[in-house]
């Protein structure tokens, strides 16, 4: 699913993923265990689905390695201006 690197894709902030999980107790549009249990798995749209979320993960880790970088470039300035 390409799609999720285009440029109107916009995945669901954390705590929007996070607040679902917390309500259904599995990702949002994937089947629940239940689900499964009852009507059997879909291999190739199963596969479609978690390549999606594996993307949208991608897209997480970059948006934090972002910030991270930016808040240590905060803390090496604030070190160097303690040091002056």
């Amino acid at each position: 699913p390409d799609y999720v690197f285009g440029e109107t894709y916009k995945p669901e902030s954390l705590e929007e993923v996070e607040k679902y999980i917390k309500e259904n107790k599995h990702l949002k549009g994937m089947k629940s265990a239940s689900e499964i249990a009852e009507d059997g798995i879909d291999l190739g749209e199963n596969q479609k689905k978690m390549l999606e979320k594996i993307e949208e993960l991608t897209l997480y880790i970059i948006e934090q390695n972002k910030a991270i970088n930016n808040l240590q470039k905060e803390v090496d300035l604030l070190k160097k201006n303690t040091k002056q």
